[in-house]
């Protein structure tokens, strides 16, 4: 059974369970929720400083002009997603929540005993050390740095996919038993099933303004050029990693005469830091999320502006893994926003339920900034 059908399947277990609130079960799983989230928030530092550190390490090799316009053209990309993404949930969002009562983060039910678990750096200590190792490895070429960085990211790749992915049912599972037995959880459902709606509307939106820009410079025809594009599309949507997806996404950007150099450079560059579907879906449920719980407010455009310009630079790398997106933005979300064990799991959920669709956006987007990068080339 695919993940998504595991995620449905602990959310409804979840609601009968904590709708039935046997008090030895009910503490159960709120106890596996705890341990569980304590697990995640102690992984959390790691996944960014290998992720970025790895991703930062490989740009030393290529041409500095070609690196910066891709690299740029990426980070402007999802960053503008987020705002884009922003507005529209800002708008539509507290819409459907209006005449609902907001939902608290449960602190009614006790787990069964504490154990915290104390992650070794903060996000923020993480990210400078990332960065200056990763550039700082890029500008002198060491190989044992780099190595090093490679083998750390392939050991939390696997703790991702091994334990932290396998074990989310039974995590969300534990958040919806929370929720239903202090009956809250319809309140959270009704909003959330729109949300998605929202969010993959949205991706498409984006890719057609993506689109729309990139043949406006690359003087192309910007609905064929999207079309060329949608193998990638339903390739990223079966896969749900953008870089199993390089392959499809390399010809369809070749068909849309993107110079072969261009594009060996540009697409698998791409993968690893372009995430603007991503980031509508991140930034879409948060607003979600923060909506329905009722210890929070929803988040200014101030604020948000922030958490969208950490969100492009903390993400990089993390596409190579189902979930890693999300898995490294929820050091953005705890540090920036105040996120709770009960939002992170709302989030997870929510995110996980639409990945693919993300995904797919990512790398189809891939193709317009490889378009605009080779209209770039052809200029210098």
């Amino acid at each position: 059974m695919k993940l998504i059908g595991k995620l449905v399947l602990g959310i409804i277990a979840g609601i009968l369970i904590g709708l039935m609130n046997v008090d030895f079960i009910t503490q159960l799983f709120v106890t596996i929720k705890e341990l569980f989230g304590q697990f995640i928030n102690f992984v959390i530092p790691f996944i960014i400083l290998f992720f970025i550190a790895a991703g930062v390490s490989k740009l030393g090799g290529e041409s500095g002009r070609m690196v910066g316009a891709t690299v740029g053209t990426a980070y402007l990309s999802t960053f503008l997603a987020g705002v884009f993404a922003f507005i529209i949930a800002i708008t539509v969002i507290p819409l459907l929540s209006t005449e609902q009562a907001p939902v608290s983060d449960g602190e009614g039910i006790q787990s069964f005993f504490t154990f915290e678990i104390e992650p070794l750096m903060g996000v923020v200590t993480a990210l400078a050390i990332a960065f200056l190792f990763g550039i700082g490895a890029a500008k002198t070429n060491s190989k044992t740095l780099m190595a090093f960085f490679d083998e750390g990211k392939a050991i939390i790749d696997l703790v991702i996919s091994k334990i932290i992915i396998p074990f989310l049912p039974v995590y969300i599972a534990g958040i919806f038993v929370e929720l239903a037995a202090e009956g809250e959880v319809f309140n959270t459902l009704s909003v959330f099933g729109v949300v998605l709606v929202v969010a993959i509307s949205t991706h498409w939106l984006w890719l057609i303004i993506q689109f729309v820009t990139a043949g406006a410079i690359a003087k192309q025809n910007p609905f064929t050029s999207l079309k060329t594009m949608l193998p990638a599309y339903f390739t990223g949507l079966g896969t749900m990693s953008s870089a199993a997806t390089i392959p499809v996404t390399l010809k369809q950007a070749k068909k849309n005469n993107v110079k072969e150099e261009v594009a060996n450079f540009g697409v698998p560059l791409c993968a690893t830091i372009h995430l603007s579907g991503s980031v509508i879906t991140i930034v879409t449920t948060t607003v979600a999320v923060m909506s329905v719980l009722g210890e929070f407010s929803l988040p200014s455009f101030g604020q948000m502006l922030g958490v969208i310009a950490m969100l492009g630079v903390i993400m990089v790398a993390a596409p190579g893994v189902p979930g890693g997106a999300i898995m490294a933005a929820l050091g953005v979300l705890t540090t920036m926003l105040g996120f709770t064990e009960a939002a992170i799991g709302l989030m997870i959920a929510l995110y996980m339920a639409q990945d693919s669709f993300g995904t797919a956006t990512n790398v189809t987007g891939d193709g317009a900034i490889n378009m605009v990068v080779n209209r770039l080339s052809k200029s210098e």
